[in-house]
């Protein structure tokens, strides 16, 4: 029987996406979309982030709390090779793995001393559901975390150009000002699963609040709805 280990949650993250879909599939891709950490009531303790703010950047090490099952494949579908060639686990940032955890790399933008959830990080081009558990916080080093030199597999085979994004004057007044070019990056990340290229069918995700509703055609998306969505998400009011 293998070994196991247990881990604390440390803190979870306040972020504009409710569920899954919609989310960057890797951090870093926009600084627009903006996040909070906010630390679990044990572990709001100024002093266990004094030095932090010298950091430009930090590491987030995370749960997939949502893809958690019972076993494990050795190999997946990468989304990215479009779901039809299988590659090994260790080879892909898959979220179903041997145990679901995710790295992710987030520009600090402050640390704010919050009157009832003491201190918490705001964070820029985190690729998080709202409500992910983090398990562990280290600053990114550029001297020993960048690697120019290095290659990227198969993702440097693979080219996924942006879409062009159109969004009816009417549409784009009902999103906060503050919101609009977050939400024209995620948008033009192409949020469809790489397997689905049907111009016929309608998307839809909640971003910030707002349902958005969207087709794409020939490298363009058209958002054809936005409205308000219920209430959702499992962060804390801030």
């Amino acid at each position: 029987m293998a070994e196991t280990v247990s881990m604390e949650i440390i803190a979870r993250i306040v972020s504009d996406f409710p569920t899954k879909f919609g989310v960057p599939r890797q951090s870093g891709m926009s600084d627009a979309l903006k996040a909070t950490v906010v630390f679990e009531p044990e572990y709001r303790v100024a002093e266990a982030l004094r030095g932090v703010e010298e950091f430009s950047h930090l590491w987030l090490i995370w749960q997939f709390s949502q893809a958690v099952r019972p076993g494990w494949s050795p190999t997946v579908r990468p989304p990215r090779l479009g779901g039809n060639k299988r590659l090994g686990v260790f080879a892909t940032r898959s979220p179903f793995r041997p145990n679901p955890v995710g790295l992710s790399c987030v520009r600090l933008e402050g640390v704010e001393r919050h009157p009832a959830l003491g201190p918490v990080l705001h964070v820029a081009g985190a690729d998080l559901m709202d409500g992910t558990p983090i398990l562990d916080i280290k600053p990114y080093l550029p001297y020993a975390d960048c690697r120019p030199e290095a290659t990227g597999g198969f993702t440097d085979q693979v080219s996924r150009p942006l879409l062009a994004v159109d969004i009816p004057p009417a549409l784009w007044k009902r999103v906060p000002e503050e919101k609009r070019e977050a939400l024209r990056a995620v948008l033009s990340f192409d949020p469809r699963p790489s397997y689905q290229h049907d111009p016929r069918r309608e998307y839809g995700f909640v971003f910030a609040g707002l349902e958005v509703r969207f087709t794409v055609e020939e490298g363009r998306l058209t958002v054809i709805g936005l409205s308000p969505a219920g209430p959702a998400g499992n962060g804390p009011e801030l």
